[in-house]
């Protein structure tokens, strides 16, 4: 509360002294301030849709899960924490309308709402203001967006180089990522190399890895409250440089916060469990392009993290009955990318992706869970220009095992995927 408390006091602090810096410009007595130019926004629309094969059926993949990380997705429709992923079914999927509308609000704020669109219907995927002329080299920016925990989380899905999340943000986050309501401040350093430091206070809603649900049993013998306040700090730095022929990104990032989950536990007569305990992660990435000429090049991309759990896990079977156990969980992973754009119109990467660590001890007892388990995905291109993409993509997943034991279930998935876009869309990050 202090930190939210302090970090929008500072808000106000550093606006009042851009305002004091730098006047709005008057405008010119021949120039119309109601002018149609100053009230239509740049906006755009994304769709994206594939058509899927695997070796699995729809519900066969409905019941698979990877053990002490994510649920399958049967279980989690059953309480309610269901979300449909991108390329979720065999056959054709329409994965997603993206409408985007931004524009510069006064001096001071830039504003940007950016919708989901699916059949189910629309929501706010972010919707954020942005600072314009504060000191100092600071941005603040506020409301609902996604977290720059990683290159990765931030950006949006018709920017990655594959048609899927990599796994370690598929486990920790989810494949809508870690979109969470707050504020966040960053600061550019005056120096002539990029070097950019920034700190995150948010709700710290995310299912995976923090949580505010309180839960109770039936019989109100267990009772966690609801976490009414941000739930979450995360800080984050990120350099660039050069060196010879190549260009380097290079970042760290960090999230605390509490978790609080509860699936199935005020239900009389059915199994539940819930989790009550404090949450790290920790991030590291790389990216390193080398441009060959004006079109072709090529480009790596890697990234690992760390997650710690501690806390308490609440289990309860049919007869409503309460185990209470000490939890402690170990896990990380990353992957590694490797693209080649060998045309003006076409590209082709290879990606690796691994949970290489798998800890869940229970009262200091160690779980029987599956470690190193591991994805390979094969994409090929074409972009006939900058608006439109289609995408052939290979994997091999081995990270999915069957609920009712620890089997791996080797999946196969083959799938072609579009994504068209029109109107006003701003670049590409590097």
């Amino acid at each position: 509360m202090r930190n939210a408390f302090f970090l929008c006091v500072c808000t106000l602090f550093f606006i009042e002294m851009g305002v004091k810096a730098q006047q709005a410009p008057t405008p010119s007595p021949w120039e119309n301030p109601f002018s149609q130019a100053k009230f239509v926004p740049d906006i755009s629309l994304i769709l994206d849709g594939s058509f899927v094969y695997r070796n699995v059926k729809n519900h066969e993949l409905e019941h698979l899960w990877i053990p002490g990380l994510q649920h399958a997705q049967a279980e989690e429709a059953q309480h309610g924490h269901s979300h449909a992923g991108l390329n979720a079914q065999n056959g054709f999927n329409f994965n997603y309308g993206e409408l985007a509308i931004s524009s510069v609000v006064d001096p001071y704020f830039n504003l940007t709402g950016i919708f989901h669109l699916s059949e189910n219907g629309i929501e706010i995927e972010e919707g954020y203001f942005t600072t314009r002329q504060l000191p100092y080299g600071l941005q603040l920016k506020g409301g609902k967006f996604l977290s720059a925990f990683s290159r990765t989380n931030e950006q949006h899905s018709h920017v990655w180089d594959f048609a899927n999340p990599p796994l370690v943000q598929k486990v920790f986050f989810g494949e809508e990522g870690f979109n969470e309501k707050g504020i966040q401040c960053t600061w550019v350093a005056p120096m002539s190399m990029f070097w950019m430091l920034g700190t995150e206070v948010l709700s710290g809603e995310n299912e995976l890895s923090f949580g505010k649900e309180g839960f109770h049993d039936p019989l109100e013998t267990i009772h966690i409250p609801e976490k009414d306040m941000p739930n979450c700090v995360t800080g984050f730095t990120r350099t660039s440089f050069e060196w010879k022929d190549f260009i380097c990104l290079v970042g760290i990032s960090s999230a605390l916060g509490e978790s609080r989950i509860g699936h199935g536990m005020d239900v009389s007569g059915v199994e539940g469990h819930g989790v009550k305990a404090k949450t790290q992660i920790w991030g590291g990435e790389v990216t390193v392009k080398y441009p060959m000429d004006p079109i072709r090049y090529v480009s790596f991309q890697g990234e690992y993290r760390y997650r710690k759990m501690d806390g308490t896990l609440y289990e309860k079977d049919n007869q409503d009955a309460i185990v209470q156990s000490d939890l402690i969980k170990k896990q990380s992973g990353g992957y590694g990318q490797v693209v080649f754009k060998y045309g003006l119109r076409s590209r082709v990467g290879l990606r690796y992706d691994q949970v290489h660590e798998n800890n869940v001890w229970q009262n200091g007892l160690p779980m029987p869970l599956p470690h190193r388990m591991y994805r390979v995905s094969v994409m090929a291109e074409f972009n006939p220009t900058e608006f439109s993409r289609i995408r052939f993509q290979y994997s091999w997943d081995h990270s999915l095992y069957k609920e009712e034991s620890l089997r791996a279930k080797p999946v196969h998935e083959w799938l072609i995927q579009y994504n068209l876009s029109i109107g006003a869309h701003g670049a590409h990050p590097f």
